[in-house]
């Protein structure tokens, strides 16, 4: 089988489950503070004092020591496969992995020829306790791992599969379970049981409800193991519009052109994987990383913000400066989403009745040429309006800003689609759920392409769908600049 990820005939990448170094960044940080650990205390022994940082050499010496410890775990995957393999295998590859770390130093000793200079019982005893210290940790982390992955983490799987291998697939998955998946349900292809149990795990759905249950629970990943029929291809299809990233047992091979499909692993299955985009464990931690400096950054800056519109809300509607609001995020998980309060007191009240007046026409989109509920918008006798603080913040975005605290948190990105509302995804067919396949945010590919002038939901979804199917960090970066020039414009991107 050919290790690869296919979109038509382009080859992509080739999907492996809890391998790379990436997807093991905490053991790679506790390596580091190992082998750091491990320097001071050997020159702690020699009798050199716990902090010998002031000599050139022996700084230099600590410095490169991390450099080459991070190289080796990438070039020769010492971590790869860490949560399979047993206390033995581990030992040998972290036996492995430190003499190449310590062959590397008597090299770097060697070229510069200091290595007379250099304590020869230091670089000792700091390669043992460094091989003690690092097997320990490596050991203990992956024991903690692995209770979590009984526990099950944060991303939610449903199974799909046939009544007579429904508890066999239940416990594969509980075994090999090193994704550390919530198994959210299961729901049969043949067989009608909702509301029963298997392995503790409940019958939430059969195969014809499986893609509505996907959209009215938060689901993030499905599993789908048909033994030797195959899934039915309408189900299927109706999956696929959800947005989910979907696993099928290959059984059967199903290559499909114009969808993004992996080879990799679930538990112990070889599966198939369908998704509307695939992004790599370095694009997710860029990604990440970008949100968490624009989340630090945009914090600091509501702060400032806070100090001069504050006072201004406050006597245009006496009441909390700041709005919290449920909104549905990534695959339905549900969250406060906090902005500047822009409305009146009553402004959840008052939208019923306006609903008539909605541009979107069809309650999963809410917006007014001119909304009275804004603190300050009025309408005067003579038919003519009048705006204030209210409609100010909104025009100029800075009542979203307060939404930099949900990027830290996690529960938004910077960029990405807008978060709706759960009434909102009450309404949608299956296929506007895919617009719920990514972390919603504060920017995206519809705010900076004429909002205002964007009446039809249908057009929403297909510029949120164009943007994750297309996604990569240089999109992201030209929705960033287009969303500053948008906001200096005056039309209120964000």
């Amino acid at each position: 089988m050919k290790n690869q990820c296919q979109k038509g005939n382009e080859k992509v990448m080739y999907r492996r489950e809890s391998e790379g170094w990436f997807k093991h960044y905490d053991f790679v940080l506790l390596d580091m503070i190992c082998l750091q650990v491990s320097f001071m205390v050997a020159c702690l022994l020699r009798g050199y004092g716990l902090w010998t940082y002031e000599s050139f050499l022996y700084r230099n010496m600590a410095i490169l020591l991390e450099l080459v410890d991070v190289i080796v775990l990438f070039l020769f995957q010492t971590l790869k496969g860490v949560l399979k393999k047993g206390h033995y295998q581990n030992f040998v590859i972290t036996i492995r992995h430190v003499l190449i770390v310590g062959a590397s130093a008597v090299m770097y000793l060697f070229l510069i020829q200091r290595g007379q200079q250099y304590s020869r019982l230091v670089f000792v005893m700091h390669m043992v306790l460094y091989l003690i210290s690092t097997y320990i940790v490596r050991e203990w982390r992956k024991a903690s791992l692995r209770k979590k992955m009984e526990d099950g983490g944060e991303r939610s799987l449903l199974i799909i599969t046939r009544k007579d291998l429904a508890e066999e697939v239940v416990t594969n998955m509980k075994k090999h379970n090193y994704a550390r998946y919530k198994l959210a349900g299961i729901a049969l292809m043949d067989s009608y049981q909702t509301g029963q149990e298997i392995q503790g795990i409940p019958v939430v759905a059969n195969a014809e409800r499986a893609a509505t249950y996907v959209c009215q629970e938060w689901i993030d990943e499905v599993l789908v193991v048909p033994g030797d029929e195959p899934y039915p291809g309408r189900y299927m299809k109706r999956l696929e519009k959800t947005g989910v990233t979907i696993h099928r047992n290959l059984t059967q091979i199903i290559w499909e052109t114009g969808k993004k499909q992996c080879v990799g692993k679930i538990g112990n299955y070889t599966v198939l994987t369908t998704s509307i985009n695939y992004a790599s464990p370095f694009q997710i931690l860029l990604k990440r990383l970008m949100d968490i400096i624009g989340g630090i950054v945009g914090c600091v800056i509501t702060g400032i913000i806070f100090l001069f519109i504050a006072p201004a809300i406050y006597r245009s509607s006496p009441g909390p400066i700041f709005f919290s609001q449920e909104r549905v995020g990534r695959n339905g998980k549900k969250f406060k989403m906090y902005k500047f309060r822009s409305m009146k007191m009553n402004a959840e009240e008052e939208k019923e009745k306006l609903m008539k007046h909605n541009k979107m026409g069809n309650g999963r989109m809410f917006k007014l040429d001119f909304d009275p509920r804004v603190i300050g918008n009025e309408i005067l006798p003579d038919g003519t309006t009048k705006t204030g603080i209210g409609d100010f913040i909104r025009r100029t975005s800075l009542d979203e800003f307060p939404q930099f605290f949900n990027v830290l948190k996690g529960d938004m990105s910077i960029v990405g689609t807008r978060p709706p509302l759960k009434d909102e995804v009450d309404l949608y067919e299956i296929h506007h759920r895919a617009r719920l396949a990514i972390k919603p945010g504060i920017t995206g590919l519809w705010q900076v392409s004429g909002r205002s002038d964007i009446t039809d939901f249908e057009e929403v979804v297909r510029m949120d769908k164009e943007y994750i199917a297309n996604w990569n960090i240089i999109l992201d970066l030209r929705i960033l600049v287009k969303t500053v020039l948008v906001i200096l414009k005056g039309d209120g991107a964000m």
